[in-house]
């Protein structure tokens, strides 16, 4: 990372702003801009999330938004209503008060004397989904928007359920806001009315993880601010991005494929990070990218922004397995638009553990082969390895060698191949299945077979076979009925060398990944009909070499000045007690105590995950998410625990959590919940 200095603009910081929305709530707002916008108006760039921009997001804040500034912007980062230090509270995520505020921001924003009425939005993740969100409610001053790790599918392609399966993020997220929800706001900015705030927080919060629980198929509260149910109401040119390690990897091509307004795609190796702080590596000059965006379409400038492909990817190289790489090797490739000329959907017929060359003919009864299905009945351990649903790096949380995932799953690979293959988009597995149970899941995983037999998986999908309609109206499995279903894996961008071998793997669980079905299963799967159809791309000729980069190296301005005051610890411990069968996950990401020297505060941040099972018994497994946030500076001394576990049997979850709030080492409020959700068919 570079770091500059001297930029085109000297600019200034309000630290402490406070923006009124339309109820009376009094949000609360830091502001970076050029000294002579007291003079001459500039553009605006909202950055809208709920992570205390005080203190948790301020080295990153400091990092990008002098760097924008410093280029001729107004940035504006604001605590969501309930959050930092804005006044409310904070009871679920992308609430239609949340969009309404940001309406009311974007209108306060354009209408100060420094700005000269023109709006942008940007973020990542959380902020990410409130730019794409807001964007498609139209708000006269938006102009662009800038996003990185979002989605545009809430049910479908998000943190809580997968192909209709529910994701083990359900919770970890779940417990993050609960957490992040309940921390007070600082009394050098809101005075002694902090702990009033406080405790209305306190009293206002409930695990998250309820409510999400009780919306387990497509409704109405999936379809809010999920903007794949009406693309056109996006109307500003957009510039996304993701990388093919974190869980958001597929709304990039969505966005391009769908939206009928000026945009561009970016996909890197990245977990979720923005882009300029990529890892793996390499992370790339993502802030001039940015800065050359604003400039075109917040201030009209020529600079061939939208020169140049529609979609540039990191085209990735094989690897061995391993949960962490500093650097993925690679190249940049760009297609003019998406879905791309270039790429074309292979598909393969699935026979005996075997991924057949397109156009083989599978066995069938008529052709007198086999007419025996190929069966697999996972057991719980399978998934152990499969990493996080996104990864953020720390601790080291990407998939490992696939091996032993693949001794409890159906197993089909490709011959040796002869010449590289590469392949560029989405995965699809069409199958052609029965079950013995009602509710029934299947996983499969597409992985990079090297000489050796070391498996890298490449790619994943889930499927609860109960959802075949996508989860608008489940439908209880008939055991044995045959049925046609189809297993959308995440998009990648992936190159297989020659000697290598393309391996499929289905297995009917994939814990602690996604939340097991209520009873094990077995799955049958007959030949003739299930395929596996690849994105294959064109491969770059041996002799071309790598591409240069058409990005800058990564720069900002530098980063805030904080003290590490006790070590960071992170762990990633997967343990198997073979007396009691017992067999456990525990997670660990403790960020140590840091003081922040400009204002004197001393932050604290761990979170602990643990999921558990008992050898066979797929409703033993558990869930459990605990965190602690902690804030002190001179005689203030906070502290905020929560701890949340989820449980299930075969008709219901049961979620039982606590929240305790510490004012100088003595508890000030307790609370505990005790709640119980039906299964729907999950």
């Amino acid at each position: 990372m570079r770091y500059v200095t001297n930029l085109p603009s000297e600019t200034k910081e309000e630290e402490n702003v406070v923006i009124p929305v339309s109820d009376g709530t009094r949000l609360s707002a830091r502001v970076w801009r050029p000294l002579s916008s007291d003079a001459e108006p500039v553009p605006a760039v909202l950055e809208y999330i709920p992570y205390r921009k005080r203190d948790l997001t301020a080295v990153r804040d400091s990092m990008h938004h002098p760097y924008i500034a410093g280029h001729g912007y107004a940035c504006v980062r604001v605590d969501l209503r309930g959050t930092g230090d804005s006044e409310g509270v904070l009871t679920d995520e992308y609430l239609e008060q949340e969009q309404r505020d940001a309406e009311d921001i974007l209108a306060w924003i354009a209408e100060q004397p420094w700005c000269d009425g023109s709006t942008g939005m940007m973020g990542l993740s959380w902020g990410a989904f409130a730019a794409l969100q807001v964007a498609a409610r139209q708000p006269p001053s938006l102009r662009a928007i800038v996003i990185a790790s979002f989605t545009d599918d809430r049910y479908a392609d998000d943190m809580h359920y997968m192909g209709g399966a529910m994701l083990s993020d359900n919770l970890a997220e779940a417990g993050t806001m609960f957490a992040y929800a309940t921390c007070p706001p600082d009394p050098a900015v809101v005075g002694e009315r902090w702990r009033e705030m406080w405790h209305e927080r306190l009293e206002a919060t409930r695990p998250w993880v309820v409510e999400w629980l009780r919306h387990q198929r497509r409704d109405d509260y999936w379809r809010h601010a999920s903007v794949c149910e009406d693309y056109g109401a996006v109307r500003c040119p957009v510039l996304a991005s993701s990388g093919w390690a974190d869980g958001y990897s597929n709304a990039v091509m969505r966005l391009l494929g769908n939206l009928d307004v000026p945009r561009r795609g970016l996909i890197g190796p990245w977990s979720h990070k923005f882009p300029h702080l990529g890892e793996p590596g390499p992370a790339i000059g993502y802030l001039q990218e940015v800065v050359r965006w604003w400039d075109h379409w917040l201030k009209g400038a020529e600079n061939g922004v939208m020169d140049g492909p529609m979609l540039q990817t990191w085209m990735q190289e094989s690897v061995p397995p391993s949960t962490s790489y500093e650097e993925r090797p690679g190249r940049w490739v760009g297609e003019p638009s998406w879905p791309s000329p270039n790429v074309e959907r292979v598909t393969h017929p699935l026979t005996r553990h075997r991924i057949g060359a397109p156009g083989d003919t599978a066995a069938t009864p008529e052709s007198g082969g086999a007419t025996e299905p190929m069966t697999v009945q996972s057991p719980l351990s399978v998934g152990q390895f499969a990493g996080k649903w996104a990864s953020y790096n720390a601790p080291p949380d990407l998939p490992y060698d696939q091996r032993e995932e693949d001794g409890g799953s159906l197993v089909f690979d490709t011959e040796p191949l002869t010449e590289p293959v590469e392949i560029l988009g989405p995965v699809a597995v069409d199958l052609d299945v029965s079950v013995s149970e009602p509710v029934a899941t299947v996983a499969a995983r597409l992985s990079d077979v090297a000489p050796d037999g070391s498996a890298t998986r490449v790619s994943y999908g889930v499927l609860n076979l109960t959802r075949l309609d996508g989860g608008n109206a489940p439908q209880a499995l008939e055991p044995g009925r045959r049925y046609r279903a189809t297993v959308d894996l995440n998009a990648v961008a992936q190159h297989f060398p020659r000697g290598h071998r393309v391996r499929l793997s289905l297995s009917t669980s994939y814990w602690p990944l996604a939340w097991p079905p209520p009873r094990p299963a077995l799955l049958s799967v007959y030949e003739g009909a299930s395929t596996l159809t690849l994105p294959v791309r064109p491969t770059a000729s041996p002799d071309e070499g790598p591409p240069p980069s058409p990005f800058g190296e990564p720069e900002s301005t530098p980063p805030l000045d904080v003290t590490q005051l006790t070590d960071p610890e992170e762990r990633w411990l997967v343990t198997r007690d073979l007396v009691g069968y017992n067999a456990e996950l525990e997670i660990v990401k403790d960020r140590g105590l840091v003081r922040f020297e400009d204002i004197g505060l001393e932050v604290g941040r761990r979170a602990r995950e643990r999921y558990s099972s008992v050898a066979e018994e797929f409703t033993s497994v558990r869930g459990e998410s605990t965190w602690t946030m902690s804030f002190r500076r001179d005689a203030w001394d906070v502290r905020v625990e929560t701890h949340t576990v989820l449980t299930s049997d075969e008709e219901r979850f049961f979620v039982d959590a606590t929240l305790d709030g510490y004012e100088n080492g003595r508890r000030v409020f307790s609370r505990t919940w005790n709640e119980t959700v039906p299964r729907d068919l999950l």
